[in-house]
């Protein structure tokens, strides 16, 4: 997060100079140091975020893959006149155990073509599929194995 507030600084700067590095350092510090201090955020989030960053581009391609998919399964269901959809409310539960893992987990399904997720009650999910073929495998989809994959290793490393 000091990294990222850092940056954020020097790109709304519009040029880099010492100073304005020297001064945007001290007060990226002093704004990691007050959500340090008042808003319940650690060292040891911050490492997190750096050791999962692996996961997630490996997630964002996941994700542009199955996007990839569900436009061609779209597609064919747009251009083909005898393929008639069968629109489809889909219930299932999700073992995941952070807020993080389940807000990317319903804005997954929703940004996946032919697919919206209506609302999410704990770990109870509720998806509105264009056709019935692409609600099949939700449950047990990719995303909700890597995201379980995500929660596994934030508990080994105590967060």
């Amino acid at each position: 997060m000091l990294v990222l507030i850092a940056a954020v600084w020097l790109i709304l700067n519009g040029k880099v100079t010492v100073e304005i590095c020297l001064f945007g350092v001290a007060i990226s510090a002093a704004l990691f140091f007050f959500m340090c201090r008042f808003m319940d955020y650690s060292w040891k989030q911050e490492l997190l975020v750096y050791r999962l960053l692996p996961f997630f581009v490996r997630y964002a391609w996941v994700l542009v893959q199955e996007i990839v998919k569900a436009n061609v399964c779209v597609l064919k269901l747009i251009i083909s006149p005898e393929l008639q959809p069968e629109p489809a409310l889909v219930y299932f539960d999700a073992e995941l155990t952070s807020g993080f893992s389940r807000m990317l987990l319903a804005n997954s399904i929703t940004l996946t073509p032919g697919t919206i997720t209506v609302s999410v009650e704990g770990n109870h999910f509720c998806v509105h599929c264009l056709d019935v073929e692409l609600s099949q495998g939700l449950e047990d989809s990719v995303f909700v194995t890597m995201l379980m994959e995500m929660e596994e290793k934030r508990r080994r490393w105590g967060c």
